[in-house]
């Protein structure tokens, strides 16, 4: 949460000429409802039930570009969805700037505690090795603006493309 999925997505997917795509819209889409209201009555397995029916169709998609919710990874069909269907990478940011970057928002329905920085420090332990064992490529977001942290990502990939095969 916090880290820029969405709108680094969106640059990035801009800069590549590729569609965006946001699991967590795409559920809200489909549903027609919010995420909070989703955990409201169905709770947090309720969603996200939906959240692996959405990654599943997304990504057999081509050239797109998905932001998937933070909590994605707990499922391991979806880390396996991911990764045998594409590139990921994992905007990494600390606990200090996801507590600038949520405020207090009844759309974080995981937030919606009095302690958010403990719940947000617990989160990223529970999280944070399957980001590290899913990702092909980690990029801190902590600092840089949106478009500087897109074009750092496209020098990265490049770099990932043309590198050689491990047994060259």
């Amino acid at each position: 949460m916090g880290a820029g999925k969405t709108a680094i997505g969106r640059e990035l997917a801009r800069r590549l000429g590729r569609e965006f795509l946001d699991s967590d819209l795409e559920i809200e889409r489909r549903t027609g409802v919010d995420i909070a209201l989703i955990f409201e009555k169905e709770g947090e397995a309720g969603f996200r039930r939906r959240e692996h029916q959405v990654i599943e169709a997304l990504s057999r998609r081509d050239h797109i570009v998905l932001a998937t919710g933070g909590g994605a990874v707990l499922d391991p069909a979806n880390r396996a969805c991911l990764k045998s269907r594409g590139l990921v990478i994992y905007l990494k940011t600390s606990v200090t700037h996801q507590m600038d970057r949520t405020g207090h928002t009844a759309r974080r329905p995981l937030l919606a505690t009095p302690d958010r920085e403990t719940r947000l420090r617990e989160l990223f332990v529970q999280r944070q090795p399957l980001y590290e064992e899913l990702a092909q490529l980690t990029i801190n977001t902590d600092h840089g603006r949106v478009a500087v942290l897109a074009a750092q990502i496209l020098q990265e990939l490049e770099q990932v493309a043309t590198a050689p095969a491990p047994d060259q």
